[in-house]
């Protein structure tokens, strides 16, 4: 059984906006929950419309809800949440527009720059009208290729103001990685910059620029933000950022938009081919997101919330959403461990932020550094911690307690560019055990089922949701009958939503993930999760990461699976018999013996997405011979070559 690490006090619980909406629903004649999260998680999925219609009316959304909140709730594909509602998500998010800071973004290179909600509603109406005089209308697509910067923002919320859809990639993604996405969703208005600094080095974007543009043929207009050349000079057809606003009629009003019309698209990781084109609603990301920041976060007007993304990662979505309740959103552009693994912990403790929001490799890294951040930054302000991207080890929830912050709420989160948000995640009132997520998110049907489809409780199994949740997306971008969507979710249990992951519902309600179940290991027809190897293995300061997978063989005439471990070695560290030997017995101890890994290869990297997951199937294609379908979908795509050929596996 997982050990306690921390418990809120009363105090803190009394003050949530958990306990306040609880009290609300309580006023409107719903029962007493007392306090207990789990019980009112239960009642929310039990009655979804009466969860998400007070949630509306408690968090004060602008907008219309129509007469019907929810069309066909026992039909996951379906299902529809507010049907005739209308709702403009850029107004919920820039509503109250004061002196208050919206926007506070700092460079690697130093710079910091920071947005009133004032100025940024000024910027937005603007830009919202520059998009206008280029033509945009609703439903177009705007496309942004751009670091993490205020004016991706912008752009995200000046799009939705007029109804138009917007996309974003990140600048680390190559010239056909962009291709591959915005190609298929024909931009009519492409934003780029002319590069950006990582790791102390300027990475020069002009080239792909024309590239990208001379490949979109769809593309009117280009605006260009210099990032790096304050004195560049536009070509022609761009315009630079500072000059479409300052030369634009600004707009004075929000389109009014369907609940489940467009908001922006999102992309898959495209690993095993062209990445899918993921299309989420404007009234269904907002709610979700508000929910989210609100009762999951205990996020609220004035707080400071950070979360190290990349425009190519639906936390940065997330992200912005927090501005809709009136939080302080800070932007990190760069390598977060430059010039050293203090940089992002200084800047919390500069910014005095309340929440800090990063991966749990990042937290892992810390760790191996042997850097503590308690020791060197004031972090008396920090409340919480947001860790996602892949489970965090029991190791990394024992270092945020011992060299970060003893008193604060550390939430493990799981979710999804699928969902552009979360299944499992915190619970500002609930206590935190070591290795375990908190709770399933309100109004989230979420449980774990056999591979019969029985719900179960302390095994491991699928994770599923049974009934439709607001954002689930809309559709895939070129599907017009919906068949690659349903495929992709619907079909495994047909009719109810298989997330992918590998998990255990356990019995105080909290959740623990073993992996990704299309990654699961097979070894003597016993299904077994890889996160628990990871979390022997990476505790060993000798290894930097891990990566395993499953090599298909023949044993005495049947089929089977042998279990392979590939480690990334710290500096100055031999993978010798002793390693091996130390590696093994942790994993026959603090797993099984069927965890215990048939070969353990040291290899010089890992392969992983650019969002900074690692991606074990690709490696497992190469070591089966099979070609690799979508290379542009990794950060390094060349580190590939290290695991071919290898001759432990023949």
């Amino acid at each position: 059984m997982s050990s306690l690490l921390w418990s809120p006090d009363a105090d803190r619980v009394q003050s949530s906006a958990v306990a306040n909406f609880a009290a609300y629903l309580v006023e409107k004649g719903e029962a007493n929950w007392q306090g207990d999260f789990h019980q009112l998680w239960q009642w929310s999925v039990q009655h979804p419309e009466r969860f998400w219609d007070h949630f509306w009316d408690w968090q004060g959304l602008i907008g219309d809800k129509g007469d019907v909140i929810l069309a066909q709730p026992d039909q996951m594909t379906g299902g529809q949440f507010y049907p005739q509602g209308k709702l403009n998500y850029a107004e919920n998010l820039l509503k109250d527009a004061d002196d208050q800071p919206a926007i506070i973004a700092w460079r690697e290179d130093g710079e910091r720059r920071e947005f009133s909600r004032q100025q940024l509603y000024q910027q937005v109406m603007a830009m919202a009208g520059w998009l206008t005089a280029q033509g945009v209308a609703k439903g177009d697509r705007v496309a942004a290729y751009t670091p993490n910067v205020p004016e991706a923002v912008i752009m995200l919320l000046a799009s939705a103001t007029i109804g138009a859809v917007f996309s974003s990639c990140s600048t680390d993604f190559g010239l056909n990685g962009v291709i591959d996405r915005f190609g298929q969703i024909a931009p009519k208005v492409l934003m780029v910059v002319d590069g950006y600094h990582y790791n102390g080095k300027v990475i020069d974007r002009r080239e792909t620029n024309q590239h990208l543009r001379a490949s979109l043929a769809s593309v009117e207009a280009t605006l260009v933000i210099p990032f790096l050349d304050k004195a560049y000079s536009p070509l022609s057809g761009e315009t630079l950022f500072d000059d479409a606003l300052s030369h634009a009629v600004p707009v004075e009003g929000f389109v009014p938009t369907g609940f489940n019309d467009p908001l922006y698209i999102l992309y898959s990781s495209g690993t095993t081919g062209a990445p899918k084109c993921i299309v989420h609603g404007v009234g269904g990301s907002l709610i979700q997101h508000v929910k989210e920041h609100r009762l999951h976060s205990d996020h609220g007007p004035g707080d400071k919330v950070f979360y190290f993304t990349t425009c190519g990662w639906m936390m940065w979505n997330w992200l912005v959403s927090a501005l809709a309740v009136k939080a302080t959103i800070v932007l990190y552009e760069g390598n977060p461990f430059y010039p050293g693994p203090e940089r992002l912990w200084r800047m919390a403790a500069d910014e005095q932020l309340d929440s800090f929001g990063t991966s749990a490799k990042f937290i892992d890294a810390t760790r191996k550094s042997g850097y503590r951040p308690a020791d060197d930054a004031d972090l008396k302000s920090l409340k919480r911690i947001c860790s996602t991207g892949s489970p965090l080890t029991e190791d990394g929830f024992a270092f945020v307690y011992d060299a970060i912050k003893s008193d604060l709420h550390l939430a493990s989160i799981s979710g999804g560019t699928d969902l552009v948000s979360c299944f499992v995640l915190g619970a500002p009132t609930l206590p935190v055990y070591k290795g375990e997520i908190q709770t399933r998110g309100l109004g989230m049907a979420v449980e774990i089922w056999d591979e019969e489809g029985s719900p179960i409780t302390g095994q491991q199994g699928e994770l599923v949701c049974t009934k439709p949740f607001p954002s689930m997306p809309i559709g895939f971008w070129n599907d017009p009958d919906g068949a690659k969507y349903r495929t992709a979710y619907f079909e495994h249990f047909p009719g109810m939503w298989r997330h992918g992951d590998w998990a255990t519902l356990t019995e105080r309600g909290g959740i623990i993930i073993h992996g990704r179940s299309d990654a699961t290991l097979n070894p003597g027809g016993v299904r077994i999760g890889t996160a628990e190897i990871y979390r022997q293995v990476e505790a060993f300061d000798e290894i930097v990461e891990a990566l395993v997978v499953g090599q298909n063989i023949i044993q005495d005439g049947q089929q089977d699976m042998r279990v392979i471990l590939f480690v990334r070695l710290a500096k100055g560290v031999r993978l010798d018999e002793q390693l091996k030997a130390s590696l093994s017995q942790s994993i026959r101890e603090g797993a099984t013996p069927r965890h215990m890994p048939y070969a353990i290869i040291a290899v010089l990297d890992i392969p992983r997405t650019r969002s900074g997951k690692i991606t074990e199937l690709a490696v497992r294609d190469v070591i089966h011979g099979k070609p690799v379908k979508n290379t542009e979908a990794l950060a390094n795509p060349e580190a590939l070559d290290y695991f071919r050929n290898l001759e432990q596996l023949k």
